[in-house]
């Protein structure tokens, strides 16, 4: 199976998660490099650390399913991770996943999900990179996904 790096494109963060043989999305430390040189060497980084076969990143449909601005640039974003790396970039519906991921840190009983510290490190995109390459595994890979037990 190939290994993906899973991406929440932002401009102040680039949330990461990698895609490994079994299947599972892990969050990885975010991109909070300030410029572009820095954060591609970043992600130039974990590419090659990785041996990352390809790129999945949040595309930001707005919720009618049109594309808007923001999703013009993830677009421009993609072009260059293209052209930078060289890897096939996959695009995902996004929709929601920073909202689910909120939603899941406050069920950890993580009250301040919102906070400063939170967002500065990028966990959340992190955390949102992972739901977003998780929903590619599991529909592109579907063979990886556990069966159902059979109570009989």
């Amino acid at each position: 199976m190939p290994r993906y790096l899973g991406i929440d494109y932002g401009e102040k963060r680039i949330g990461l998660a990698y895609g490994d043989e079994l299947g599972v999305a892990t969050p990885l430390p975010a991109v909070i490099e300030p410029n572009w040189e820095t954060r591609a060497k970043v992600l130039g980084q974990q590419i090659a650390q990785r041996r990352i076969d390809a790129l999945v990143v949040g595309y930001p449909y707005n919720m009618d399913g049109s594309v808007g601005f923001k999703a013009r640039e993830v677009d421009a974003f993609i072009a260059r991770l293209e052209e930078q790396f060289g890897l096939p970039v996959h695009r995902i519906d996004e929709r929601l996943t920073s909202h689910q991921v909120e939603t899941q840190l406050r069920a950890m009983g993580r009250k301040n999900s919102n906070d400063r510290k939170t967002r500065a490190t990028g966990e959340i995109d992190s955390r949102a990179a992972s739901l977003i390459l998780q929903d590619y595994l599991d529909l592109h890979h579907p063979a990886l996904m556990p069966e159902p037990w059979d109570e009989d």
